[in-house]
C-alpha cells in the first residue's frame, strides 16, 4: 500500500475521471509507450477508454532496455493492447551521440517525429505521452521537443504525480505500480562520454548481471575504463558483501572494465547531473 492518505483517495479517483474525460475528447491517440510506470497506466486507461483507437507505440533502438522489450511486450499481451514497435535512429544523430546535457531533446525529436508520421498516415488524431505533473520540477529538455511537435500529456494536464499513478496502478492490479524508475541507457554516461550502440550493449549487459543476482534497484554508470555502480541503501550491504564484490569485479571486468567500484553514496536518481550548475533531477 502507498503512502496515500485516505482522506485523498477520492481526489486521487476524480483525477482519474478527469483523465477519461481528456481521452474521450480526443478521440484518437497514438501514445509513446515505453512500458515504465507512467505510459503503462495511461495505455491501460487509454485502452479502456478509446479501445482500438488508442495505439501503443514503443520506441526500440540500441538505448531500449533488453529486458524491459520482454516485459512491455508481456503487459501488451495481459491486457490486449494495439500495439506497435517502431525503430527509431537517434544514435545516427551525432548531437545526440555526443552526449550533451540536452541529449534528451535529440532523442525525443527523433521519437515523437515518428510518431507524428504514424498518427497522420494512420488517422490518428494526436499523440501523446506519459510526463506526469512531478515532471515540471524536473531538467527534461525532451519536453520542449513535445512542444515543437504538438505532443499532449493528459497526466500533466489532469496534474496527477507520480505516486497517485502508482497507487491507481496498484488499484487497477497493473503489474508496473512498484516497477523501480528506468530512463533510457543513455542515462548511464555522463554528459561529454559519447555514446554509441557498443557502449550501450556494454552497460545493457552490466545491468542484466545485476539483475540475474535479484538487485531490483541499481544504475551502471559507464566512465570508459571505469565502472560505478549503484544500489539502493537497501542492497548496498549485498552489494559490498566480500564475495558478491569479488564476484561483480570479475564479470564487470569481463565486459572490458579495468575498474570496477561500488559507489558508498547508493543509487540516486540523476547522479550524473551533479555536475551541472543547477543539479537539476533527472536520471
Amino acid at each position: 500500500m502507498l503512502n496515500v492518505q485516505t482522506s485523498s483517495i477520492k481526489d486521487v479517483v476524480k483525477k482519474e475521471d478527469h483523465l477519461k474525460e481528456v481521452l474521450t475528447t480526443l478521440r484518437s491517440v497514438v501514445i509513446g509507450f515505453s512500458g515504465g510506470v507512467d505510459s503503462a497506466y495511461l495505455a491501460y486507461v487509454a485502452n479502456q477508454v478509446l479501445g482500438k483507437k488508442a495505439l501503443c507505440v514503443t520506441a526500440i533502438s540500441p538505448s531500449y532496455p533488453s529486458f524491459q522489450r520482454i516485459e512491455t511486450a508481456e503487459f501488451v499481451t495481459r491486457y490486449s493492447l494495439h500495439h506497435l514497435e517502431v525503430e527509431t535512429s537517434e544514435i545516427e544523430n551525432p548531437r545526440y551521440r555526443e552526449n550533451s546535457s540536452n541529449r534528451c531533446y535529440y532523442c525525443k525529436s527523433e521519437l515523437f517525429a515518428k510518431l507524428q508520421d504514424l498518427a497522420r498516415i494512420r488517422g490518428y488524431d494526436v499523440v501523446v505521452d506519459g510526463t506526469n505533473y512531478d515532471d515540471r520540477k524536473d531538467f527534461r529538455p525532451g519536453r520542449k521537443a513535445a512542444k515543437e511537435y504538438s505532443v499532449q500529456s493528459p497526466l500533466f494536464e489532469v496534474q496527477m504525480t507520480k505516486l497517485e499513478i502508482r497507487e491507481l496502478s496498484r488499484r487497477s492490479g497493473l503489474p508496473t505500480w512498484d516497477k523501480p524508475a528506468l530512463p533510457c541507457l543513455s542515462s548511464r554516461f555522463p554528459y561529454g562520454t559519447s555514446i554509441s550502440p557498443e557502449k550501450l550493449s556494454v552497460v545493457d549487459r552490466g545491468e542484466e548481471i545485476l539483475r540475474d543476482f535479484g538487485f531490483k534497484v541499481f544504475r551502471v554508470r559507464y566512465h570508459e575504463s571505469l565502472v560505478r555502480l549503484e544500489f539502493s541503501p537497501k542492497e548496498l550491504p549485498k552489494a559490498l558483501n566480500v564475495t558478491m564484490s569479488a564476484i561483480l569485479n570479475k564479470r564487470f571486468k569481463s565486459l572490458g572494465f579495468k575498474f570496477v567500484t561500488v559507489d558508498l553514496e547508493g543509487y540516486r536518481s540523476g547522479s550524473l547531473n551533479e555536475v551541472l550548475p543547477l543539479h537539476p533531477s533527472q536520471d
